[in-house]
C-alpha cells in the first residue's frame, strides 16, 4: 500500500469521539505524519467556523474542506480554492418543497448558518442527540422567516438541511430526490437529516481539486469517514477507510475497515500505513 501523501478526514462520527473531542491518541498520530510532510486535511459538512475550536486551532492543520465539499480554505492565506454555490432563488424553490411536511430546515451561507425562527423554536423536538441539539442552538442564528431572508439579501448559499422526526418519510425522500433534484448533491450526515448542496460539492471532488492545486496525485491520498456524505470521498481517495460505527454505504465505498471513532480508529490504521506499528500514537511515536 502506497504511503499517503495527503489525509482527508470526516470529523463527526470518525476524527472526534461519541463526545465530539480529538482524542490525544489521534492528535499525536496526525501530528508526527504532518511533521513528515503528510497534508492533514479535515473534511467536514460544517462550515469551518463551526467546527470545533481543538481542531480549528491544530498547528498543522493549513487547508480545510468545508460544508461537505462546498469550500476548500486556505487557513494561512484566506483563499478559497474551491467553491460551490447555490444561487438564492434555487435555494428558495428547494425549501419550497418541504414546506408541507414535519420538518425543520437552515441553510449556509458565507460561514453561518440561518433558520427561522418557528423552524429554530423547534430543534428541540428534531435534535438527534444532546451534541446536535447544542450545535443547532448555539451555531444557528435565527431569521423571521428564511426564505424572505434570501429573497430580501440574495445571498447564496452552501448548503440546505432537512431535519426529519418522520423517518419513513427521511427514508423515502432520501431514495427519491436525487432524481428530482439531479443538478444537486443531495446527501446525509446524521441519522435524521438530509443535505443538498451544488453539484460540484462534495468531499470526493474537493479532494480531487484540493490534490491538483497542491500537486499531489489523489492515488497518493488517504480519506477516512463514516456516513453518506463520506462516501465520494472514500471512492475518490487512493485509500478509502470507513471506521466501524459507519454506516453501511460508506462501509460498502471503502478499502479499509477501521476501529471505531471511540477507539482511536484513525490513529490505529494511520500508524499501520505510515510506520508499520500495530496500534496509535504511544507505538507510533
Amino acid at each position: 500500500m502506497r504511503k499517503p501523501k495527503l489525509v482527508a478526514l470526516d470529523l463527526d462520527g470518525t476524527l472526534l469521539d461519541s463526545d465530539k473531542r480529538l482524542s490525544k491518541e489521534n492528535d499525536l498520530v496526525l501530528a508526527r505524519a504532518a511533521g513528515e510532510g503528510v497534508t492533514v486535511v479535515p473534511a467536514t459538512g460544517r462550515f469551518y467556523e463551526a467546527m470545533p475550536e481543538e481542531i480549528r486551532r491544530l498547528p498543522y492543520v493549513r487547508y480545510v474542506i468545508e460544508v461537505n465539499g462546498a469550500g476548500v480554505v486556505d487557513l494561512e492565506t484566506g483563499e478559497k480554492l474551491v467553491r460551490a454555490d447555490i444561487p438564492w432563488d434555487e435555494a428558495v424553490a428547494i425549501m419550497e418543497v418541504l414546506d408541507g411536511c414535519d420538518v425543520i430546515y437552515d441553510c449556509f451561507s458565507g460561514g453561518q448558518a440561518f433558520m427561522g425562527r418557528a423552524h429554530y423554536d423547534r430543534i428541540p423536538e428534531f435534535a438527534p442527540d444532546r451534541h446536535y441539539y447544542k450545535m443547532l442552538t448555539e451555531l444557528r442564528q435565527p431569521v423571521d422567516d428564511l426564505k424572505a431572508f434570501l429573497r430580501e439579501t440574495k445571498r447564496p448559499i452552501q448548503k440546505t438541511q432537512f431535519f426529519f422526526r418522520d423517518m419513513d418519510l427521511r427514508a423515502r425522500l432520501l431514495k427519491e430526490f436525487p432524481a428530482r433534484f439531479s443538478g444537486y448533491t443531495v446527501t446525509s450526515s446524521v441519522v435524521n437529516n438530509i443535505e443538498i448542496t451544488h453539484k460540484n460539492a462534495n468531499k470526493g471532488h474537493a479532494l480531487t481539486a484540493l490534490g491538483t492545486a497542491l500537486g499531489i496525485d489523489v492515488a497518493d491520498s488517504m480519506a477516512f469517514g463514516d456516513d453518506l456524505n463520506d462516501v465520494p470521498m472514500l471512492l475518490a481517495a487512493g485509500v478509502g477507510v470507513a471506521m466501524a460505527n459507519a454506516g453501511p454505504e460508506a462501509k460498502a465505498a471503502a478499502d479499509l475497515i477501521a476501529p471505531s471513532n471511540d477507539e482511536n480508529g484513525v490513529a490505529i490504521v494511520l500508524a499501520r500505513v505510515l510506520w508499520g506499528t500495530q496500534r496509535g500514537g504511544k507505538d507510533a511515536l
